[in-house]
Formats: structure tokens, C-alpha cells, sequence
């Protein structure tokens, strides 16, 4: 079963926000967070920190969809009328019906404003009722309480420590492992999401 095909052109969207598929010609909707707002980039697996960095990243997410492993989107915020960051499904497994949800990033002027719950409904919605995910992996670098807890608090259940098992820019990192299950999306996680981005 195909869980999801890489080539079509997808939009997620809601009143609050829009995820179309990243391009290479976004630079220029990006740059700014390359250039302006380095501490962006202190947990993220490869640094975007530079206008050569930034186009890079752009790139290797755009050519992860060409070979059908990932799906990165850019995020627009409605409210702002502002580009505010990316994100993505990766490690796309058909035969396992599961995928990855992370690459997630937002400029700080779009953090803890309620857009990544929008973001998180519109990405968790279309996993378990279009792809027909049986389950949607989050991971994090085990130091990044904020993202940790934004993961926790849409109902992703930690299963542990997966030690030193990433290269970053700093060394070595610890990676937590959290998820979601099809069951616990339609039993509480869709409407307590829900009722987060209606807040």
C-alpha cells in the first residue's frame, strides 16, 4: 500500500495556516531565519545558519521528495500573512504504514502562539485518514525541553532514549523517541487537538 505519493502537489490547510509543498525558489521566504535568528538551529540535526546553509537544507528536503522518503512542507501563517518555518513527514514506510513527522522549525516571532498545533492537527489529520498510518513517530534531541513538551502536550507517548545515535554540528547527540498510534488519534488525540487550536 502506497501511503503516500511524493509527486502529488499536497496542501494542508485551516484558518489558521497553510503547508504547501517546499520548494527550491522558498529561499527567499526563509532567508531571514538563516541570517537573523541563529539559536534556531541549536538542536536541529543539520545547522541552516547561513544563506548557503539554508539553500542546502532546501535542497536535500527537496531532493528526499523526489526519492520518495519525505514530504517537506512550508508553513504560512494566515494570521501574520507570513512564511514561519518548515516541516515534514520522513522516513516514509509503506509496508509498516508509518511515517516520521519532525524537520519542525519556526521563526521565534511564530513560536508558542498556538500555530504549531494548527500545524500538528493538519499533519497527524492527514497521516491516520489519508495515508492510513497505523502509526506517527516524533524525535527530538533529548535536551530540547520546549519541543519535548510542545510533543507531550498533543499527546505523543515517550518510548525512550535512542543514546548518542546522531551526529550534529555540536558532536553527538541522545534522540527521544515519542509516538502516536491510529487508535489513540481517533480516541483522544484529534479532539484534544482539536480544542487546542481552538483556543
Amino acid at each position: 500500500m502506497l501511503l503516500l505519493d511524493t509527486k502529488q502537489h499536497i496542501i494542508l490547510e485551516d484558518e489558521r495556516v497553510m503547508l504547501r509543498p517546499l520548494a527550491p525558489d522558498d529561499l527567499q521566504h526563509l532567508l531571514s531565519f538563516a541570517l537573523q535568528e541563529p539559536d534556531t538551529w541549536q538542536y536541529s540535526l543539520t545547522s541552516a545558519g547561513s544563506e548557503k546553509a539554508m539553500q542546502d537544507y532546501i535542497h536535500e528536503a527537496w531532493q528526499s521528495r523526489q526519492s520518495g522518503t519525505a514530504y517537506p512542507f512550508i508553513v504560512y501563517d494566515k494570521i501574520r500573512q507570513q512564511y514561519a518555518g518548515s516541516t515534514r513527514y520522513y522516513d516514509i514506510q509503506h509496508h509498516h504504514l508509518t511515517t516520521q513527522l519532525g524537520y519542525t522549525w519556526y521563526g521565534k516571532a511564530f513560536r508558542a502562539t498556538g500555530l504549531n498545533n494548527h500545524c500538528k492537527f493538519l499533519l497527524l489529520q492527514y497521516a491516520f485518514e489519508h495515508m492510513h498510518c497505523m502509526r506517527v513517530e516524533l524525535r527530538a534531541d533529548a535536551r530540547n525541553a520546549r519541543s519535548i513538551a510542545a510533543m507531550k502536550k498533543i499527546g505523543a507517548v515517550p518510548e525512550g532514549i535512542l543514546r548518542s545515535n546522531c551526529t550534529t554540528a555540536s558532536g553527538r547527540r541522545d534522540s527521544i523517541v515519542l509516538s502516536i498510534l491510529a487508535e489513540e488519534w481517533k480516541s483522544n488525540i484529534k479532539n484534544n487537538l482539536t480544542q487546542l487550536c481552538a483556543l
